[in-house]
């Protein structure tokens, strides 16, 4: 069974940054996409960023493309997420994922493991 843990939210002021963990169990993620979603109360489930296993390479929303950047540690267990120049319309809980089989790096519905996410507050 595979377990994503999320860290590393909080509350920070418009303008501040943060870094959200993703830790997660020992597994072969192959040829797919690891992501970080959002999910902000009264609306759905937004995918925000993505890292595709095989190579590295990166997908980003238009929302966050320049602010946020996705990355993995060398032992590629660990996700980040590192949020620049946060804005209160970033309020929200924050999901890393995982897929099963490859599929749109930007779609919930393609990913299989979920962590219990993290919230991140940035007031107005």
């Amino acid at each position: 069974q595979v377990q994503l843990v999320e860290s590393g939210g909080g509350s920070v002021q418009a303008g501040g940054s943060l870094r959200l963990s993703c830790s997660t169990s020992a597994y072969d993620y192959g040829n797919t996409y690891r992501g970080w979603f959002r999910q902000a109360p009264g609306k759905g489930r937004e995918g925000i960023a993505a890292l595709y296993n095989p190579d590295g390479s990166t997908y980003y929303s238009d929302s966050v493309k320049g602010r946020f950047t996705v990355s993995r540690d060398n032992a590629k267990s660990t996700l980040y997420l590192q949020m620049n120049s946060l804005k209160p319309e970033d309020t929200a809980m924050y999901y890393c994922a995982a897929q099963r089989v490859v599929g749109p790096p930007h779609e919930a519905s393609a990913y299989h493991y979920w962590g219990q996410g993290t919230q991140v507050t940035v007031p107005s």
